[in-house]
């Protein structure tokens, strides 16, 4: 792969990346509780897109693409994990929000497995890396340029929302959103219920 192609694959990772939707919604729940439990949620994306990375290189998303059965089995878990989500973030009452002052109680593990999972059950990520990702891989290519193509991608996403958590959690940001945590907590799940609905459809 020339450098070209290597900048339009970047150029393409970045954009994804950066294009709000739930997993920016997890990460900022998460990046409320702190740096670290931010930095962990992003952490465990970035595996998420090193998976379906690593299964575009080898030829498999496309078994999953092409087997409705398991493409509907993803899509669906990953709806009832965003309905999941969003209920226990409509159950939060003013001044008691996960991530409030007076209610901190998110581990780091929990942070790194719902980051891991949103990536893991999002059909759209399938999707992206069959449409955009695969254009990119040679079937003859040397392992090290599969790996080259890998990296790239999760070391994007990875670094953007460990970018994203450490400015939503600077001291200034942070208080100001945990003064309004069960706000944040309320609109982060109507709009995983509405990407529920959206994925359902």
């Amino acid at each position: 792969m020339d450098f070209t192609a290597w900048l339009s694959l970047a150029a393409i990772c970045l954009l994804g990346a950066m294009s709000p939707g739930q997993s920016f919604i997890v990460i900022l729940k998460h990046a409320l509780a702190g740096r670290l439990n931010g930095l962990s949620a992003s952490i465990g994306h970035g595996l998420g897109i090193a998976l379906y990375a690593l299964l575009t290189v080898v030829g498999l998303a496309i078994v999953i693409k092409e087997t409705p059965w398991l493409f509907n089995l993803i899509k669906f878990t990953g709806v009832a994990f965003l309905v999941w989500l969003a209920y226990q973030g409509l159950r939060t009452k003013a001044g008691s929000g996960r991530f409030s002052t007076e209610q901190f109680s998110t581990t780091l593990w929990k942070s790194f497995y719902e980051g891991l999972m949103i990536a893991c059950l999002n059909p759209k990520i399938i999707l992206f890396f069959l449409a955009l990702f695969s254009q990119f891989v040679e079937p003859d290519a040397a392992w090290q340029q599969n790996a080259v193509l890998i990296g790239t991608v999760t070391g994007i996403d990875t670094l953007w929302y460990c970018l994203l958590s450490l400015v939503l959690s600077h001291s200034r940001v942070l208080n100001k959103l945990r003064e309004k945590s069960h706000i944040v907590e309320k609109f982060s799940s109507l709009v995983l219920l509405t990407v529920a609905f959206k994925v359902m459809l």
